[in-house]
């Protein structure tokens, strides 16, 4: 059920004449009968009354359920930013010119989407002829905000928005100096992924609306200024910077990031933003990023975003890594000193092919990005590290699949989620990424690995810059490769995978020979045949490790667990990913030696990635008392998205 007080249904939903109408046209607004039906709004009364049938037909292909905009009746085409980071106050302020497009002979308001915006001041019309306008916000729901109602004089084309976000916007975290490598600056950086743009931007909140963007951003003169458009690396810090973003993206890849930070080239067309004293290591351990993108190129068509850049942030950012356009945002918990975890970087970049220039047109279809860009990441890893490293990282992105099978409801399942009522945020899960990919791995065994390269690259040409649907995927299937492949392809085959829960029966199932030979040596030493130091680990990579302890059984002895430690020093790991294998098997068997360690962990990292299933087990696991300290210690540093997913698990907000 929507919560919303404001609901844009798609073309075939059919007015009604509600009360809400009815008091929008007493109060001198637009009548119900000046509305398109692809525009009518809905009361939550009306909602919760249709709701049995709504949900039994199952959402509508191209619905955007999580946005307030009345997108049939406008489209923003373009945004002009001109903003000021106020670091005392932790506001971002200014103005927000908006150039839109009419879809409809009437003037409706135009609804925006917004989430706790102080609005002092709105106008509009044409070009630079601006006059002020009546503006007025709804009813506030939790998961979507508020909506911003906006009365424009007919034939205005442009909206000019002044405004400031609030100090709790869930799109920005401000950090202290004390809170970044360097100690000696504040830092400041934007998360707009699901609908959080709209915390510090009033615009169109949908992944398929898609503008370009224009940015002059006003800072301390100390402090860089960088965005997800065209940053020169060779700007000098003073204070005002100029953004230019000319490809048209969806509000989510709208980024910034202000702070003490400098540049390092790793190759023509590649480099790193960074603190000074994580500047070096970051540029070494990313050194292949090069690579990959001409690798890429070569399989699945030209890099169209000029340059690929890489920024790493402090470690409070809730994610490994956040696909940016032409700078992807990077957790420094991957930097481990051998490249064991550069797939992270691998991810982001194919998702300058899948999901940034082919976007999903709602959270429901996140598959679309997610799925594709696994799958290229998979390819990628292979094409610059080998066909063993391939193989653990399938093998390993199985395993998370299936782990988060065992973990969730049919309804949560399904690639093409039923998320109405619910925040998108939940959307994210291994089933979109994992489930995604191993339906194309599958594609790729019937038709054969350069059909399905081949397939891709027409497919990225084909929607360039595009939002699409579900649907629109499978009705391009039918056009193409279910032609091309009619005995090796089956359409109820493929509704089943995108459509139903679990994974279909004969579906791929990825191993690794590095994996299977670690099966019985652990085995081994579980059984008492052989000590923790007679297991010969030189060689081993990362993902022999997870997959060593990640396949250990729920209990371990206290001999066990100290026998490990000792051995091979688990607890103090500089290896994020093996330190959280250990950490959650030390939870589970409340370990205490590695409990300052955990406390650590849970302190100075911010990746949910980490934090969620560690404090999960915490409350599972009779330590409860301890998740809500260490909690409430780490959260004025965490971000607003991970104050609140891990608030959930602790506290059952």
């Amino acid at each position: 059920m929507l919560t919303a007080s404001l609901v844009t249904l798609s073309a075939c939903g059919k007015p009604a004449d509600t009360d809400a109408a009815k008091q929008e046209a007493a109060a001198g607004e637009e009548s119900a009968s000046d509305i398109p039906e692809s525009a009518t709004k809905y009361t939550p009364e009306d909602l919760e009354k249709s709701a049995p049938m709504a949900q039994k037909a199952g959402p509508e292909s191209g619905v955007d359920y999580h946005s307030f905009a009345n997108t049939n009746d406008y489209l923003i085409k373009h945004v002009g930013l001109d903003l000021t980071a106020d670091f005392d106050n932790k506001v971002l302020k200014g103005e927000a010119i908006l150039d839109i497009q009419r879809l409809t002979r009437k003037n409706p308001a135009l609804i925006l989407d917004t989430r706790d915006l102080d609005i002092t001041n709105v106008r509009a019309g044409v070009g630079n002829s601006l006059q002020d306008v009546k503006f007025s916000l709804g009813k506030t729901d939790p998961n979507l905000g508020t909506p911003l109602k906006i009365n424009l004089p007919k034939g205005a084309s442009r909206v000019a928005i002044q405004y400031q976000t609030s100090p709790g916007a869930s799109g920005v975290q401000w950090l202290e100096p004390q809170q970044t490598a360097g100690k000696k600056h504040p830092f400041l950086f934007t998360q707009a992924q699901a609908i959080h743009a709209r915390s510090f931007i009033p615009l169109q909140d949908s992944p398929k609306v898609r503008v370009t963007y224009k940015a002059t951003i006003r800072t301390p003169e100390e402090l860089l200024a960088v965005m997800s458009a065209n940053n020169d690396p060779e700007t000098e810090k003073d204070g005002v910077y100029e953004f230019e973003m000319p490809q048209p993206i969806p509000s989510y890849l709208i980024a910034l990031a202000i702070g003490n930070l400098e540049f390092k080239p790793m190759g023509e067309r590649t480099g790193v933003y960074a603190e000074p004293e994580l500047l070096d290591a970051a540029a070494a351990e990313f050194e292949d990023t090069e690579d990959m993108l001409e690798v890429t190129e070569k399989n699945y068509g030209p890099y169209r975003w000029d340059r690929y850049d890489l920024l790493i942030l402090p470690p409070s950012f809730p994610f490994g890594g956040m696909e940016n356009p032409r700078l992807s945002f990077i957790t420094p918990t991957v930097i481990a000193g051998d490249k064991s975890l550069v797939a992270l970087i691998a991810h982001e970049l194919a998702h300058s092919w899948s999901g940034n220039l082919i976007t999903n047109a709602s959270w429901r279809d996140l598959w679309l990005n997610e799925g594709f860009t696994t799958y290229l990441t998979n390819r990628i890893m292979q094409f610059v590290y080998g066909d063993e490293r391939y193989q653990m990282e399938m093998a390993l992105g199985y395993d998370d699949l299936k782990a988060d099978l065992d973990d969730r409801e049919d309804k949560d399942e399904i690639m093409a989620i039923d998320l109405r009522g619910r925040d998108p945020d939940e959307v994210f899960s291994n089933i979109p990424y994992e489930k995604g990919s191993l339906f194309l791995y599958e594609l790729e065994q019937k038709i054969g690995r350069a059909n399905f390269d081949q397939f891709l690259m027409d497919y990225f040409n084909h929607f360039a810059f595009q939002s699409i649907t579900t649907e629109d995927f499978v009705k391009y299937l039918d056009e193409t490769l279910l032609k091309q492949y009619p005995d090796k392809l089956d359409r109820a085959r493929i509704q089943q995978w995108i459509f139903e829960p679990g994974i279909p029966e004969g579906a791929p199932q990825p191993t690794s020979d590095a994996f299977t030979k670690l099966d019985p040596i652990r085995q081994q030493w579980l059984n008492g045949e052989i000590k923790a130091s007679d297991i010969d680990t030189d060689g081993w990579t990362f993902h022999q490790w997870k997959y060593f302890l990640d396949g250990m059984p729920e209990k371990l002895s206290e001999d066990q667990l100290a026998e490990l430690d000792s051995t091979f020093d688990l607890t103090q790991s500089k290896n994020n990913e093996i330190a959280f294998s250990w950490l959650m098997i030390a939870v589970r068997n409340q370990y205490k030696p590695a409990e300052p360690r955990l406390e650590d962990f849970l302190v100075t990292i911010g990746r949910n990635k980490f934090l969620r299933p560690l404090y999960r087990n915490m409350m599972v696991h009779g330590q409860s008392d301890s998740a809500k300290r260490i909690f409430e210690k780490a959260k004025p540093g965490y971000h607003p998205l991970t104050v609140k997913v891990n608030s959930k698990i602790i506290y059952g907000d």
